[in-house]
């Protein structure tokens, strides 16, 4: 059974006369089972004025501070800044990026700031503003694994001997590992459920890396690298030629004919290592977004068609990321497009 939050009267007594023998705090929590820190905060109030603890004073100053009532809720008094706060979570943003984007989409206004603790609370505890009541904890939140998948042991990739495969990660210029440079991308395919008789449903993910700019690709006639390629150059045709520097990808035999994108775009692929997902960091952390979206396992991509990819990664370049200092990818790419068609 959990000990009970609030002190009782003769838990005060206890403290009174343990201050009173001169007992030490570790030794009074000790004995009554509690957190120093709580029996800390109690006398405190007392001794840090030099008079000694009163255990009857004590528990009426606590009766009457439980009894004060508390601020209304940010969010619950701020009808604007609730309409704000729902719509973003409903578009997937994450309590941290809404709580950052306040900031800067109402620069003046500090009655639409709000913490992301403040929104989690609300998420969380019906008392503080209850936002389950508009949308539930599903949409609200964007779940993630609770640790980490452990990495390769570097230096330990298996040599592949696929004869197709181009440029190794290793031949990658300098200039794309600091993301410092824009136009380099990363891809993969992200796979939806087999079918009977099929070879099963996908799509390509492509990431920017400098901007996290999403481009999501349907592949209707299926993961044959001939189709694959095709679609690939085509959803980046519209690129200006230096915001197509390089695409990297892993060994996935959909980009076999990897050589025909690359004339097709003048973008060259590089290769990574077998087991090697952290060298597409930024694609694997988009897949893992899109998953909400499209549950693994059970969503079948022949079900969505290109304008209802383009939607979500219309959400996902909205959503601001920390990264970008809380700018979105859309902004970003804008940033870049202009730069880009001028020069």
């Amino acid at each position: 059974m959990g000990m009970a939050s609030r002190l009782s009267m003769a838990e005060r007594e206890e403290i009174g006369l343990g201050r009173a023998g001169g007992e030490s705090i570790r030794s009074i929590a000790r004995r009554l089972g509690r957190q120093p820190s709580t029996v800390s905060r109690e006398v405190g109030r007392f001794e840090r004025y030099g008079e000694p603890y009163k255990p009857r004073a004590a528990d009426w100053a606590a009766w009457l501070r439980h009894r004060r009532p508390r601020r209304p809720a940010k969010l619950v008094i701020n009808a604007e800044l609730r309409s704000v706060v729902v719509a973003g979570l409903r578009r997937r943003y994450s309590p941290r990026q809404l709580a950052a984007r306040l900031r800067i989409d109402h620069p003046d206004r500090s009655e639409m700031w709000v913490s992301h603790e403040t929104i989690y609370q609300a998420i969380y505890l019906q008392a503080r503003g209850n936002l389950r009541a508009d949308l539930s904890r599903q949409v609200a939140l964007r779940s993630g694994r609770a640790a980490r998948r452990p990495r390769a042991v570097a230096g330990g990739a298996v040599r592949s001997s696929r004869a197709w495969l181009g440029l190794n990660i290793a031949a990658r210029p300098a200039e794309v590992a600091d993301r410092a440079v824009p136009g380099h991308w990363e891809g993969d395919l992200l796979e939806g459920t087999r079918r009977r008789g099929s070879g099963g449903s996908a799509i390509a993910t492509l990431v920017e890396r400098h901007t996290r700019f999403v481009i999501l690709v349907a592949l209707p006639d299926g993961k044959v690298s001939e189709h694959v390629v095709a679609r690939l150059a085509t959803a980046m045709a519209w690129l200006p030629e230096r915001l197509r520097a390089s695409l990297t990808w892993d060994q996935g035999s959909e980009m076999a004919l990897h050589a025909r994108f690359s004339i097709a775009t003048g973008c060259p692929v590089y290769f990574c290592d077998p087991h090697s997902p952290w060298q597409r960091g930024s694609n694997e952390n988009t897949n893992g977004l899109l998953r909400q979206y499209f549950p693994k396992g059970i969503f079948d991509f022949t079900t969505i068609d290109q304008t209802g990819l383009d939607a979500v990664a219309d959400e996902l370049n909205d959503r601001p990321r920390m990264t970008l200092g809380w700018a979105k990818p859309s902004e970003k790419m804008a940033q870049l497009l202009g730069v880009a068609t001028t020069s």
